[in-house]
């Protein structure tokens, strides 16, 4: 690592410091080198000036960004997945969340840097907060004011990635897909690298299990001369059955995942020969971004105005530089319950169930519980999910029309398709309880060491009783430190601030009385998170 420039510089190998004195890293190829062919020398650092090698020339060739791509509405997986909180952010297929695993699986492939973020401006605390957890501070977070799809995403990350250095790498993932073979990943990633140095645009393919419909198939060409790259020969939509059976016959086929491997510079310069307005207004909303905080705002109108393409419509299937790895690496995109179903642990009798759930009689059939006892009797073939505000039952060949149910919420103006009754905050979270004329009841959750905003409200007036922790509380012109047990009243057009000074979470009830309760009846004079500017 450059300690000066907190960048990682690193490559496929074995990693050891140059020396102590420049923090410098640098991979050095031991492959084909026995160890009595090694050359010995006091440090690496006498091996670079023997042989004359610039590190900055190292850096630049040998470095690799991940480039985490987290957007999504919240859709396929309702009511688990929402708007306000899509289905990446849930651990659905382990402990950690499906975007806590793509970070992990990205900064486990040798000579991967810190990642680079691009997420709905909406998200922003949800993946601060997640790579929190995970102890990892990102190269940026980049957020998108307009969702404009995957090209100018891919592109924005390639324009920072160029800035960095010239020659940098940068694989582009998807935030919500699932690989179970993480070393299988890798491996194909190594397998890439060669050919992206030489200015290849890479993308992996699945090799195929069965005769897929809900995916897009890459046809293999010819291979290139280097292990496991071949050139594309044809991007094919998703398929009927008979298709799908055809492709999967032929052994030509692979299934589409979504993920890529380029140099910054190759990828811009076919964007640009093929979607020259993508790269314009991308470097425009780059150039005119601002600093918030730990985030990078892109400017909204700049980035309006680019086109909303995909990497495949817009650079890929019109590039003669595509090349494919294919790769057996248990690989999902979770787009699904059914595909949730087929990649959980099932019981003997085919059953994935997940929370307090009871069956009796009952086959091949998906079950969540999030909050409450949940049993079957006699039934088969069906996705069963619960949760605090909403109940999902549906045949496991029909789930793709989960979508219709939260375009019908969202037409009729139902909170459901957006938020859950938990709402993530970058201080915590708050829990809707109960909800009457005139009076509201939530459960707050206060992160240890964070502060909510110093705000007033026109509308309404609040009680707080403490359950767990240590609340400091500023009322007026009074600081109160309550504890267990304790509780205090905040009377309406009160300016009021709850900090947690404790080592524990902070919990507590709130319960709002007034004539509005809505969450827009925040004035906030000053807040930490920078919500009073935007």
């Amino acid at each position: 690592m450059d300690a000066r420039a907190g960048r990682t510089f690193a490559s496929a190998g074995n990693l050891f410091p140059l020396d102590e004195g420049t923090g410098l890293t640098y991979a050095w190829q031991r492959e084909n080198q026995s160890e009595a062919n090694k050359p010995s020398y006091p440090n690496l650092s006498q091996a670079l000036r023997l042989h004359c090698v610039n590190w900055r020339a190292i850096r630049d060739t040998c470095m690799l960004i991940p480039v985490i791509l987290s957007g999504g509405s919240g859709t396929r997986l309702w009511p688990l997945s929402r708007t306000l909180y899509p289905k990446q952010f849930l651990p659905l297929a382990g402990k950690r969340t499906m975007f806590q695993q793509t970070v992990a699986r990205a900064m486990a492939v040798p000579g991967a840097t810190a990642p680079v973020i691009l997420c709905n401006e909406e998200h922003r605390f949800l993946v601060a907060e997640q790579l929190r957890q995970m102890g990892v501070t990102p190269s940026a977070i980049v957020l998108e004011p307009v969702g404009r799809n995957t090209a100018p995403a891919a592109a924005v990350a390639a324009l920072h990635a160029a800035s960095i250095a010239d020659e940098a790498l940068t694989m582009v993932l998807p935030a919500d897909h699932v690989i179970s073979d993480e070393a299988a990943f890798a491996a194909a990633v190594s397998k890439g690298i060669p050919a992206a140095r030489d200015g290849r645009l890479i993308t992996f393919g699945i090799l195929p299990a069965h005769p897929e419909t809900g995916y897009g198939y890459i046809r293999m060409g010819q291979a290139l001369g280097l292990d496991g790259v071949c050139a594309v020969a044809a991007f094919k939509e998703k398929p009927d059955l008979q298709t799908a059976k055809t492709y999967l016959d032929s052994g030509e086929y692979v299934w589409n995942s979504g993920i890529f491997l380029f140099q910054a510079k190759s990828y811009l310069d076919e964007l640009d020969k093929h979607s020259p307005a993508i790269v314009s207004s991308c470097r425009a909303a780059l150039d005119q971004a601002r600093r918030d905080m730990d985030f990078t705002r892109l400017d909204k109108e700049a980035f309006a105005a680019c086109l909303d393409d995909s990497i495949d419509y817009a650079v890929m299937e019109k590039t003669q530089l595509a090349a494919v790895v294919s790769m057996d690496a248990g690989w999902s995109d979770v787009g699904s319950w059914k595909a949730l179903w087929e990649i959980g642990s099932r019981d003997a009798s085919g059953n994935v169930l997940a929370g307090d759930a009871l069956t009796h009689d009952t086959k091949d059939t998906y079950v969540r519980a999030e909050g409450r006892l949940v049993a079957t009797v006699g039934v088969s073939d069906l996705v069963i999910v619960e949760t605090t505000d909403a109940v999902l039952v549906a045949a496991k060949d029909r789930v793709q029309d989960v979508k219709k149910i939260v375009d019908a919420l969202k037409a009729s103006g139902r909170s459901e398709a957006t938020i859950h009754r938990k709402v993530y905050r970058p201080w915590g979270s708050y829990e809707g309880i109960d909800l009457g004329s005139g009076f509201q009841v939530k459960r707050i959750t206060v992160n240890p060491g964070s502060t909510l905003s110093l705000q007033m409200h026109h509308h309404r007036a609040e009680h707080w009783i403490v359950v767990r922790g240590t609340a400091k509380i500023t009322r007026g012109s009074e600081t109160l430190l309550l504890s267990e047990d304790q509780s205090t009243y905040i009377p309406l057009g009160t300016t009021h601030r709850l900090n947690n000074p404790g080592k524990i979470p902070l919990e507590l009830i709130e319960v709002q009385t007034g004539s509005y309760l809505g969450e827009d009846d925040i004035v906030r004079m000053e807040d930490v998170y920078g919500r009073d500017k935007n």
